[in-house]
């Protein structure tokens, strides 16, 4: 009963396509064209720009009206889903809702703990985490049912996505993980900031030889620096992020450090193109979607899909 999934990003990976993904969050407004503002410049540029879902625990717009939003103007959305705020009938709605207007890829996540907002005495709902959402979309798609059991004619059609961290191959290397989120559903992969190309290319070579890239895609995540104190800052407080001294040293060593960032991101693009294993790149800058979609231009892979 599974819908063909009419998604670009779909047949871009089904393809062998190198694709390139970005990301927006939606706006402290209630006005479409300020969502369009944000994001325009990726039309035609990345092949899908995720919708993050009340990222940091605070609100803006609604991810599935700002999605929709872009659906309208031709850009193709990744819908992020986060069981934080939402029970699983609202999920569930809202997943049926937004395959009907033209939703198709989502990644599905737990999402930060209220502390983390500016909201902190708000309720969590965590009725389930984002395993459980998943395997509940897969079932959905595929058997056309609701969990209670009632049909849903047609089904969504659905490309469901997880987060994950690139990893070192060897003793802690999560297969076991990595195997659980292909089971419960995912198909793609977006990964944290990887800013190391060798580290990319022992992670996608651990991923080849453990037989994951036959079961899902997995696109890395990079993004433009927009300084060495900026770089300092994703080592100092992000898990699992570390910025290669060499990288830092070059940002400083610019008279245009945000002109060197996007250089150097899309040199990475270009490099991680020609590594086995990598299906493509997903683009993260907050705020920065004119510099993501800068980069995408001029790393030229866009034209070499023509050539």
């Amino acid at each position: 009963m599974t819908n063909p999934n009419p998604s670009k990003l779909v047949q871009v990976l089904q393809a062998g396509q190198f694709a390139m993904t970005a990301e927006t969050s939606p706006p402290d407004s209630a006005s479409p064209d300020v969502v369009l503002q944000r994001v325009a410049c990726l039309k035609g540029v990345a092949d899908a720009v995720n919708v993050t879902d009340g990222a940091s625990a605070r609100v803006h717009m609604s991810a599935l009206a700002a999605a929709a939003i872009m659906v309208r103007e031709g850009i193709e959305p990744v819908l992020q889903l986060t069981t934080r705020d939402r029970n699983r009938l609202a999920l569930q709605g809202d997943v049926v809702g937004a395959s009907a207007l033209g939703i198709h890829n989502f990644l599905c996540l737990t999402g930060d703990k209220m502390s983390a907002g500016d909201q902190p005495d708000a309720a969590e709902v965590f009725e389930m985490d984002s395993g459980e959402l998943m395997r509940q979309m897969r079932d959905m798609r595929d058997a056309g049912t609701f969990p209670s059991g009632r049909s849903i004619d047609p089904p969504p059609a659905l490309f469901l996505g997880a987060a994950e961290m690139p990893a070192e191959p060897g003793e802690h290397w999560p297969a076991a993980r990595l195997q659980a989120k292909i089971d419960n559903g995912t198909q793609f992969f977006q990964t944290q900031y990887c800013f190391d190309l060798a580290k990319v290319k022992r992670y996608c070579a651990a991923l080849v030889d453990g037989g994951f890239t036959e079961q899902a895609y997995f696109l890395i995540g990079i993004g433009p620096l927009a300084s060495a104190k900026s770089a300092r800052w994703m080592n100092d407080n992000l898990f699992g992020v570390e910025v290669p001294d060499a990288i830092i040293a070059r940002l400083e060593g610019a008279a245009d450090q945000k002109a060197e960032g996007r250089a150097i991101c899309a040199e990475l693009l270009q490099g991680m193109a020609e590594i086995e294993g990598c299906a493509g790149a997903h683009l993260m800058a907050p705020h920065q979607e004119a510099a993501c979609a800068q980069v995408i231009r001029e790393s030229g892979l866009l034209e070499l899909r023509n050539a």
